[in-house]
């Protein structure tokens, strides 16, 4: 029969033009179990012949070009997994196998029924943990087991869940074995991450490789969703209507920040971290734009123990102190809740079957991995006797450390250090046998070959029951015959496909919001959001700043059809000074005849060294952090965008070549960044998000222009120096052709100063920047009181004030004595100190929501 059933894959698969012998040594080798691609009748399974049919028809070429575009298409979207420490950089783009993980409708139907009874007693264990306590009572549960757990949160004992599933999600990791059977590898109870992913995994091949469904029914995920959006929405406290629901993430450093997002955009809610949310009033509170905006229900992706500093893990930069105690008062929902990650104790398992009986009256209905607590004496003796055969588990997850480990693979002195741990503290280790996964196919770098996969399927409460994905995240080891599966060790990921053999109804379980509420809702913009987007604006018009005048610096010193004449020397001299002064990157070339005799060195440290303050390199990577950090905002043309320009960075090498050394990079880089800010402007409603995201834009140009004068004006030079200074100012501002069709004449200093200062119709002027910054700032909220004028309404009066008294002729005066253009330099310092006030405001009043002290006492000095 086996060799039948080769002989059979081996015709559907010889016809991609693989070769027989390669095929043969790294897939179809006597260690692999066929039993998975096989139906009742032992042949080949009907939709297995379907997919191998679908998969001869595309042919080798095709599958490979396929695999490129997916991988293409996920990188372009900006679809991430963050390994620390990895090379590759901090957001890895995920990889996605174009041959999928397929489970019959047989298997699924056993999977659901175990994984939902499973959902269920975990749900009745966290209760009775947190509450009577009866199963350590009755002896069903050794004290140990929970009470040295790093996850079961004292604090936690005694909240009373209205709710009939406190557990609101379940995860499971599970594993078909080489004799054909699934068995329950991780129980995920915390925060459960993958499901983001696996809906993006589907989407990429729905998009990628249609004709690989045709003929196979394959179950939808979207119903999953659809219950987990009406689910956040019914465990409201107080019944109330479309309630404000948020998704709390530990930030954009987080291994699984993409699906946040991802997950946060997809159900409509709102993306927080820690730091957006406050306790008053024993409330939880969104801290808007806007102002304070109550919550409801908190999606949570941080670990438990981080979400209050105040009662939980004290130095916490995560959480939100206070927050058990509104919990404690009802007013605001959690799922999981806090504590909940005490039931990913792989100790439990061994008790499992008991506790099955005491609340069911029957077994469960999916076994367990063979499992040993190390914290019974004669289960111990059998963990250290059989050792090199076992897979050790910690009860709990622990940070720089291993939680599973294969004790086969270690040699005999680590197996003795191992004996030495677990005997030094038993009730922290469990022994399981080893489960010999069965392996699959898995297309890699275009070659089929064999890997072993865990898949990860969820469920969530549905009010009477569970509700499971009908589908999963399938993760593949990273090399062959690796047990140890985990995205931290790298491998790849696959699409899990049900087979339905009747065509399924989607019904949707979510009710409409109230139209007012709906509007409401688009409008409100967490502080932390808003302050990244404001950043993001600000990094771009940095970037571009810098990257037009260093070329503008570039160019001229290179032009090729000037005579090096002392006047131009005397420019470039100028020019590489203000360009220290312009970017921030001191000492630079202040006060260093050998940098300016030899400029290169230097300038193409300013453009590529990241790890210098105010290099170009520096600031780029500075955007690249903030855009990702608010990545729910750009469309998919902007993340291709982005994802090519972090290409073009990573593939710029040092060449001899000047030109394309240092000008090909950077008119790529100013033609991208402008591409961004079009795309940009043509896509994000003009909501609070646009606003300060075009205030930070504004705001940081019009200190750039302002810093730019100060550097190359200010001072008195030759009549030809100022010249060439004035027209590298135009031509770095993208200037000069307006210059030339308004004005029709040479360049001189008070209409460079009329154009770049006062004109309003010119959008690179400083009088249109504010006038635009005016009007973003007036879309804000107004948090002032008693009918006070606001902060920075009052710095953007002053600024038009003093551009409006300013006497045009007399910025051009010049003092001979001092041999510097003094008025000049007096307004523009003027017009910086209160442009750089308005950022600090804006801050203050809708990022942070500092609130003003008051004194409590005051001393009588006259006693």
């Amino acid at each position: 029969m086996q060799d039948k059933l080769l002989i059979t894959i081996l015709n559907y698969y010889m016809i991609l033009g693989l070769q027989k012998d390669t095929f043969i040594q790294q897939y179809l080798n006597a260690g692999y179990s066929y039993e998975n691609l096989l139906g009742n009748d032992e042949n080949l399974s009907k939709h297995w012949e379907t997919f191998f049919q679908c998969f001869r028809q595309l042919g080798y070429d095709e599958v490979t070009s396929r695999e490129k575009a997916v991988l293409r298409l996920l990188k372009e979207n900006g679809v991430t997994y963050n390994i620390h420490g990895d090379p590759k950089g901090l957001n890895r783009p995920w990889e996605l196998d174009l041959l999928p993980f397929i489970i019959s409708r047989n298997e699924w139907d056993l999977i659901q029924l175990g994984l939902t009874q499973r959902a269920e007693l975990f749900n009745l264990i966290l209760k009775d943990i947190y509450g009577e306590r009866k199963l350590i009572k009755n002896g069903l549960l050794p004290m140990e087991l929970i009470y040295r757990h790093s996850g079961f949160l004292r604090q936690c004992v005694g909240i009373d869940y209205t709710q009939k599933n406190s557990l609101v999600l379940y995860a499971a990791d599970l594993a078909r074995g080489t004799d054909g059977k699934i068995w329950i590898v991780n129980d995920r109870t915390q925060a459960p991450s993958g499901s983001g992913y696996a809906l993006e995994n589907r989407t990429a091949m729905v998009r990628i490789v249609p004709e690989l469904f045709n003929g196979l029914k394959v179950r939808h995920l979207q119903p999953y969703f659809n219950t987990l959006r009406a689910t956040l929405n019914n465990i409201a406290p107080h019944q109330k209507n479309n309630p404000r629901i948020v998704i709390l993430t530990p930030g954009p450093n987080n291994e699984t920040y993409f699906e946040h997002s991802y997950l946060a955009t997809y159900l409509g809610l709102t993306l927080v971290q820690g730091n957006d949310l406050v306790v008053k009033d024993n409330y939880v509170w969104l801290k808007t734009l806007g102002g304070l905006e109550k919550v409801d229900v908190i999606l949570r992706r941080v670990d438990d123990v981080y979400c209050d500093p105040l009662e939980l893990k004290e130095d916490s930069q995560l959480g939100i102190p206070g927050l058990l105690q509104a919990v404690r008062s009802g007013n605001v929902s959690i799922a999981n809740p806090l504590g909940s990650s005490i039931l990913e104790n792989p100790g439990l398992m061994p008790f499992l079957e008991n506790i099955s009986q005491y609340f069911f009256g029957r077994d469960l209905i999916m076994p367990n991995i063979a499992s040993w607590w190390c914290g019974q004496p004669k289960e111990m003796e059998y963990v250290l006797k059989n050792l090199s055969s076992l897979v050790i588990k910690r009860i709990y997850r622990q940070s720089g450390a291993h939680t599973s480990i294969d004790a086969s693979t270690l040699s005999y002195n680590e197996l003795d250090e191992l004996k030495a741990r677990i005997k030094k503290s038993p009730q922290l280790f469990v022994g399981q046998g080893k489960v010999f996964i069965e392996s699959s196919p898995s297309l890699i770098n275009g070659k089929i070959v064999s890997r072993n996969n865990l898949f990860r399927t969820f469920l969530v409460s549905n009010g009477n029951g569970y509700t499971q994905m009908a589908g999963g995240l399938t993760r593949t080891a990273g090399e062959e015959g690796n047990l140890i599966i985990a995205n931290q060790l790298g491998g790849l990921s696959k699409d899990t496909w049900i087979i339905s053999p009747e065509p399924e109804r989607i019904v949707s379980t979510l009710k409409e919001p109230e139209v007012e509420d709906t509007l409401f809702n688009t409008a409100v913009l967490p502080s932390h959001t808003g302050e990244n987007l404001f950043w993001v604006g600000r990094y771009t018009e940095r970037v571009l700043g810098n990257a037009r005048f260093l070329r503008t610096i570039v160019q001229y010193i290179t032009e090729g059809n000037r005579l090096l004449e002392k006047n131009d020397i005397y420019t470039e001299q100028c020019l590489l000074k203000a360009l220290t002064q312009y970017s921030y990157t001191h000492p630079g070339f202040i006060d260093d005849r050998k940098k300016i005799e030899n400029p290169w060195p230097e300038l193409k440290d300013i453009l590529f060294n990241e790890n210098r303050i105010g290099s170009l390199k520096s600031n780029y990577n500075l955007f690249g952090r903030v855009v990702f950090a608010v990545r729910e905002y750009w469309s998919t043309d902007a993340w291709r965008l982005l994802r090519s320009m972090e290409d073009e960075w990573l593939s710029v090498h040092d060449h001899n070549n000047i030109n394309i050394a240092m000008i090909n990079p950077l008119n790529n880089l100013i033609t991208s960044m402008v591409a961004f800010v079009g795309l940009n402007r043509e896509s994000i409603s003009r909501e609070h998000g646009w606003a300060i995201l075009d205030a930070g834009r504004k705001i940081e140009y019009s200190s750039l222009l302002i810093n730019m004068f100060l550097a190359t004006l200010v001072n008195n030079h030759p009549e030809e120096v100022e010249y060439n200074l004035q027209e590298s100012i135009l031509t770095s501002n993208e200037s000069l052709v307006n210059y030339r069709y308004k004005y029709r004449a040479p360049i001189q200093l008070g209409l460079v100063l009329d154009l770049m200062l006062f004109d309003p119709n010119n959008p690179r002027s400083l009088q249109y920047q504010l006038n635009r910054l005016k009007v973003n700032l007036d879309v804000l909220p107004d948090l002032q009181y008693n009918n006070q004028v606001s902060e920075h309404n009052r710095l953007i009066t002053e600024l038009f004030n003093l551009l409006e008294r300013t006497s045009k002729g007399q910025l051009t005066e010049l003092d001979t004595k001092r041999k510097k253009y003094k008025n000049l330099e007096t307004f523009l310092m003027r017009a910086k100190m209160l442009l750089d006030e308005i950022p600090e405001v804006i801050s203050r009043v809708y990022f942070e929501h500092a609130q003003v002290q008051k004194q409590l006492f005051f001393a009588d000095n006259n006693r």
